[in-house]
């Protein structure tokens, strides 16, 4: 019977933990599009959808900590928690990038240059990650985990063909360079957001077998 309440208390766990993602798909995918079609009412809805993110760690903290001195898990059990403590840390940086590429997409207003990239491209494929990594914690799945992994090469090198098309853009007319440093920025930041979504994959293979792979 004890065994059977703590399996419930995971499923609540895993059900917050969607929660705060789909709150960090929300910011992120809000913050692009505030960039893309220069809506400044999506721009302050990722901040506030910021502060539901930071409230949703404190709220997982506290659960994890009621679970830890209630429960007392051990080996694999004890890793799930530990892992979803990691995961709510990483999730907690998204939401700040997001808000960071939404306050620098309001300097880009008129500008030209955010249409001419893959930054649309590029987000994409972070949420795709950040959807991927949770998907695969809750399912215990470390198939899935490892592609969320090889799918980080996928951000990196539409990063890097994103500061290429900077470059370009700077040579056909040097007026952009501020916009094309910001953009750069915003660029950089969904590079980050890929590397927590990796974080979130590595400790879900953590929590499924022991192993560490990072």
């Amino acid at each position: 019977m004890m065994r059977e309440g703590y399996m419930t208390q995971l499923e609540k766990l895993h059900t917050e933990l969607i929660v705060m993602g789909a709150y960090c798909e929300d910011a992120i995918a809000g913050a692009i599009k505030g960039l893309l079609e220069e809506d400044n009412v999506l721009r302050e809805r990722v901040i506030r959808i910021e502060s539901d993110i930071n409230q949703k760690e404190r709220e997982i903290e506290d659960f994890c900590l009621r679970l830890l001195i209630r429960e007392q898990p051990v080996a694999s059990d004890l890793r799930q928690i530990n892992a979803a403590q990691k995961i709510i840390s990483n999730m907690e940086r998204i939401g700040d990038q997001a808000v960071d590429i939404a306050e620098l997409s309001a300097f880009m207003v008129g500008s030209s240059v955010k249409s001419d990239v893959h930054i649309a491209d590029m987000a994409r494929a972070a949420v795709g990650m950040l959807q991927g990594s949770l998907d695969s914690f809750v399912a215990g799945d470390t198939v899935k985990a490892a592609q969320v992994i090889e799918q980080d090469d996928v951000v990196d090198d539409l990063f890097v063909r994103i500061k290429d098309e900077l470059v370009e853009e700077l040579k056909t007319d040097a007026r952009n360079v501020n916009a094309c440093l910001d953009l750069l920025m915003i660029a950089k930041y969904l590079e980050r957001i890929g590397d927590h979504a990796t974080n979130i994959a590595e400790q879900v293979i953590y929590a499924a077998t022991g192993e560490r792979v990072y």
